[in-house]
């Protein structure tokens, strides 16, 4: 049996320029993780009520970002 899943949209009124294909939320819930489908990893500030502000694009993936996991100490 398949579950559905509602789309839940953080991003305001504004969504990204970029095809969002992976999220990742950090441990402190305060930075939002988005890897796109033109290669590029995006950085989000969530604040403590909910609003979420661009902070920094990375570049340099040649293909899709379909996924994203946090590296250990």
């Amino acid at each position: 049996m398949k579950s559905l899943v509602p789309a839940v949209a953080v991003w305001g009124k504004t969504a990204p320029s970029h095809s969002i294909t992976a999220v990742m939320i950090t441990d402190d819930q305060q930075t939002i993780v988005t890897g796109s489908q033109e290669g590029q990893i995006c950085l989000w500030d969530l604040s403590s009520d909910l609003k979420v502000s661009s902070k920094e694009i990375l570049f340099g993936h040649t293909a899709s970002v379909t996924c994203l996991a946090k590296a250990r100490e």
